[in-house]
C-alpha cells in the first residue's frame, strides 16, 4: 500500500484536497481548493473533484487510491443523507460514481467519521483506548465515536432531540454567528448539549473539531463536564487527512 493518498474532503462552500503522508498524517503539498458548485449535484461534484485529482496526481503514484469526504451518512459507500449539498445525493453510489469518474479505487466517508479517525491516529485522541468522542461545530454538529480506537459509523448526533429541538439548531456554531451569541451564552448551550450527550455515553475523552476549535480557550474552559474536553489537534486539516487513512485501510 502506498504511504502517499489523495484526501479530498468536499464541503459546503469548497472541495479540498492534498497527498497525505500516512506515516507522519501530514500533507505533502499545500492543499488545493476549489469552491463547491452552488447546484452541487453529484455530476457537478464530480466535475470539480476531477479538475482536483488532475491538479494533484503528479504528487501520488498512478493508480494510487482517493479518499473522499461528504456531509453525508455513508452507507457502504451510498449516500443516505445530505447536509449541505444537493438532495439528489440521496441514494447515490458515491464510491461508484467516483471511482468511474477518476478511474482509481476510491471510497467515501462521512465528513465527521473522517475527522475523527485522523484525531484518533494523528491528533488529540492518539493512543486512547476507551470510549472518545469527536464533535465538530460547523454549520451543523457531526459526531464520530470510538471504542478501542474502532469507529462506529455515522453516529449523526447532533440530530438528538434536546428540549424540543435538533441539537444542532440550538449549539452549532453557526447560530452563534447567526443569534450573535456570546461565548458565555453559546457556551450554556453547550453545556446543556455535552452534558446530555455525556449522559447517554459515558465517554473517556471529548474531542471538538471544527473551525471554531482554533478558539477553544474562549468558551472550553467554562463548560464543566466529567470526561475531559479538548481541542482537535488538526483543525481544517482532519477531513483531507481522514479521508486518506480511510480509504487506505478500505484498500486492504
Amino acid at each position: 500500500m502506498a504511504t502517499h493518498i489523495l484526501g479530498i474532503d468536499i464541503g459546503g462552500s469548497g472541495i479540498k484536497g492534498a497527498p497525505v503522508d500516512l506515516d507522519e498524517g501530514e500533507f505533502t503539498r499545500d492543499r488545493v481548493r476549489i469552491d463547491t458548485p452552488k447546484k452541487s449535484t453529484p455530476e457537478a461534484v464530480a466535475d470539480l473533484v476531477v479538475e482536483l485529482v488532475d491538479q494533484l496526481a503528479g504528487d501520488v503514484e498512478d493508480g494510487t487510491p482517493v479518499g473522499i469526504t461528504v456531509p453525508a451518512v455513508v452507507d457502504h459507500g451510498v449516500v443516505r443523507t445530505a447536509a449541505n449539498i444537493d438532495k439528489s445525493w440521496i441514494g447515490t453510489d458515491a464510491d461508484a460514481l467516483f471511482t468511474e469518474r477518476l478511474g482509481r479505487p476510491v471510497h467515501v466517508v462521512n465528513d465527521a467519521d473522517a475527522a475523527g479517525v485522523a484525531e484518533m491516529h494523528y491528533g488529540a485522541g492518539k493512543d486512547n483506548t476507551g470510549v472518545v468522542l469527536l464533535t465538530t461545530l460547523g454549520t451543523g454538529i457531526g459526531s464520530a465515536l470510538f471504542l478501542r480506537g474502532e469507529l462506529l459509523p455515522n453516529t449523526e448526533l447532533g440530530h438528538l432531540e434536546l428540549d424540543g429541538h435538533d441539537a444542532e439548531t440550538r449549539a452549532a456554531s453557526s447560530v452563534r454567528d447567526e443569534e450573535d451569541l456570546s461565548w458565555k451564552e453559546w457556551a450554556k448551550r453547550l453545556q446543556r448539549y455535552y452534558s446530555h450527550v455525556e449522559a447517554l455515553l459515558w465517554p473517556d475523552l471529548i474531542i471538538v473539531g471544527g473551525g471554531v476549535s482554533k478558539k477553544a480557550d474562549k468558551f472550553l474552559p467554562l463548560l464543566d463536564l466529567r470526561a475531559p474536553i479538548v481541542p482537535a489537534q488538526l483543525r481544517n486539516d482532519a477531513g483531507i487527512i481522514g479521508a486518506a487513512w480511510y480509504t487506505a485501510h478500505e484498500e486492504e
